[in-house]
């Protein structure tokens, strides 16, 4: 599972680490508490190359009558991800990155409290999610949207939680978004245990009005 995460990588180093265009309308960073129905950035690819996108972080489904006709999905479980209708066809067709500093995730202490953890990259350097996207559109508007695959949990990770986003490295971003062939159902596995690390951090993410640097603070 994947609810919050922080983007602190600038609009045009994100576009120059991806080789990608950006459009004109990228949401501002940094932004230390990405909430679901953020616009975020995203990377896309098509025969004219790979484009940095503003995107709406949570999946509709094209058969929706209006935009919050039904659940949002703002994860996609691995595992069912090329069989489920909702997310079947973009599988296929309309995969993307998702870049970020880090992820938040909550686990449970022996009385049920919620315990908030931020995770990133040993290495600090950003984190790369395999995402789909698609094109909900009605008479009055189109949007695009888009939501997190993950998988099951590494052993390090799975004391905080059962679930990971799917976490890509460099090498592996091209056959993700189609431009090296087929290959990317391979990458659907989770990501190595000495990839990542995670701290305590405050309660205060718990907020999505919460704003700031201190939110990735250990604690």
């Amino acid at each position: 599972m994947c609810g919050r995460f922080a983007i602190t990588l600038p609009s045009d180093a994100m576009a120059q680490l991806f080789d990608a265009k950006p459009a004109n309308n990228l949401p501002d960073v940094p932004n230390f508490n990405v909430c679901p129905t953020n616009l975020i950035h995203v990377i896309t690819a098509d025969q004219f190359g790979r484009k940095l996108e503003s995107i709406r972080w949570g999946f509709v489904p094209v058969w929706y009558k209006k935009i919050n006709a039904g659940p949002l999905l703002i994860n996609a479980r691995s595992e069912t991800l090329a069989n489920k209708p909702a997310f079947a066809k973009a599988c296929r067709q309309r995969r993307c990155l998702i870049p970020c500093f880090g992820f938040y995730e909550w686990s449970l202490d022996n009385q049920g409290k919620k315990i908030p953890w931020f995770v990133k990259r040993q290495d600090n350097e950003p984190l790369v999610f395999g995402g789909v996207w698609e094109e909900w559109s009605s008479e009055s508007e189109k949007i695009k949207t888009c939501a997190i695959v993950t998988t099951p949990s590494n052993r390090s990770m799975s004391a905080i939680h059962h679930r990971l986003p799917l976490i890509l490295e460099k090498n592996q971003w091209g056959f993700w978004l189609g431009e090296k062939g087929h290959g990317a159902s391979a990458l659907m596995t989770p990501t190595d245990d000495k990839i990542l690390t995670a701290y305590k951090v405050s309660p205060a993410i718990n907020s999505n009005k919460s704003l700031g640097p201190e939110l990735i603070t250990p604690i």
